[in-house]
């Protein structure tokens, strides 16, 4: 017997569902459908990739009846996680043939105003949602059904004033889903006063931990790149997300990369939809197999075969490192965590291990290579002008750095080897 039946889908469903391939429902679908076909609020935890789309868009599909004006509103952090829902929604439901738009900003507002009285099902970030909102374009009257999803990440990017807009523009008489990758008490106070009477719902992390190795080098600041390219070149690897924390030093990683025949792709805020798109689709379809990327992207993005992740940058939230570590050993694939630590990302990495004490993060010397040169932008050398010029010179470097260092011997201070502790 089909074991999406089991949970109460419906055949015509779930037969769509076995088209695609899926065999059985993932622990956050087993838990959390049959509350939603109830009508429950749910509130459920569940790692990024876990199926998440999925469980909401069973009750989406299942309830909401097409031609009969607006009446689902999923809200989601991003531009791109937006449309990867939209997609796998229209995918889900090709049986009822939903109205399906997302709506998001970085592109033009007049299709999205053309396309919205239309619309059964929306997938929206709350920026431009309000801003439709502000402009009397959509028309939130009958939403029966309203999803937030990701919403830790909402919250991170400071969307709660927002969200407490869009929620309270919407009838009080709805069900109401809240999924999150983790509930800390200030995701639980919000959503106490937006649900009633939620089921909660837990889920496994999809990361298999036996299947994650973790190491890190240390490394001089002027070197990481050099070390980087060497890593990137010698490791062997499918795809390869590479983690900075701000768009700028991203640029200066991509260009870099490129110049020494890497061929990266980028993704950040300050790129347009296009350009983000464009990034995104060569990176998941194999066509480029380094993304270099801010935490934008560490978020939402159901991408498969990523190998090995490169904290080119340690972030200042550790959490913000699960989400990052989260993108590979999935699915009984295994990953590889590779951080490069120089003198400003120990203060964070510490923080990450004191908060993660079971992690087993391990040191490992650099072997030789080759110092490139480096692009540097000239305003960081030269006022305000703009472009890049060279740096650095060529020769090997091996693993005996001067930068900051944790030993290894039980009196030794703190060690990043954490085997065994709990």
């Amino acid at each position: 017997m089909n074991k999406f039946k089991e949970i109460g889908i419906s055949s015509a469903l779930s037969n769509t569902i076995e088209k695609m391939g899926f065999e059985e429902p993932t622990q956050i679908q087993e838990k959390s459908i049959p509350f939603i076909l109830k009508g429950r609020d749910v509130i459920g935890e569940s790692a990024t990739g876990s199926g998440k789309t999925l469980a909401f868009g069973c009750g989406i599909i299942e309830k909401v009846v097409p031609g009969k004006g607006l009446q689902a509103l999923v809200l989601t952090p991003t531009r791109e996680l937006a449309e990867q829902v939209k997609e796998s929604l229209i995918t889900f439901s090709e049986n009822k043939k939903l109205n399906i738009i997302s709506v998001y900003g970085g592109v033009s507002m007049n299709p999205q105003i053309q396309n919205l009285p239309k619309a059964d099902v929306v997938v929206a970030t709350p920026g431009r949602l309000l801003d439709h909102m502000n402009r009397k374009t959509i028309n939130l009257s009958k939403i029966s059904f309203l999803v937030i999803d990701e919403a830790d990440r909402m919250f991170d990017m400071g969307f709660i004033v927002d969200l407490r807009k869009i929620l309270n523009a919407c009838p009080r008489e709805r069900q109401t889903l809240f999924f999150s990758a983790t509930l800390a008490h200030k995701i639980k106070d919000f959503t106490g006063r937006y649900t009633k009477n939620p089921a909660m719902v837990f889920a496994e992390k999809m990361v298999d931990p036996g299947k994650l190795n973790q190491v890190y080098y240390d490394v001089l600041k002027d070197e990481k790149l050099s070390l980087l390219a060497h890593l990137l070149q010698n490791e062997k690897t499918d795809l390869a997300m590479i983690f900075c924390n701000t768009r700028r030093t991203v640029n200066f990683v991509v260009k870099n990369l490129r110049a020494n025949k890497i061929d990266a792709k980028e993704i950040h805020g300050g790129l347009s939809q296009y350009e983000r798109t464009k990034s995104i689709d060569a990176f998941s379809n194999g066509k480029a197999n380094v993304l270099v990327c801010t935490d934008v992207a560490a978020r939402g993005l159901d991408i498969n075969n990523v190998s090995h992740i490169y904290n080119y940058e340690i972030p200042s939230y550790p959490n913000d490192y699960i989400h990052r570590i989260g993108r590979t050993a999935r699915a009984g694939e295994e990953g590889m965590v590779i951080n490069l630590l120089s003198g400003e990302d120990h203060k964070n990495f510490s923080i990450i291990i004191n908060k993660h004490r079971s992690f087993d993060i391990v040191k490992e010397a650099a072997s030789d290579y080759k110092r490139i040169k480096t692009l540097i932008p000239r305003n960081q050398r030269y006022g305000n002008r703009t472009g890049y010029r060279e740096r650095g010179r060529s020769g090997s470097y091996g693993g005996g750095h001067n930068g900051h260092r944790y030993n290894n011997g039980p009196n030794n201070g703190r060690s990043y080897h954490n085997r065994g502790r709990s």
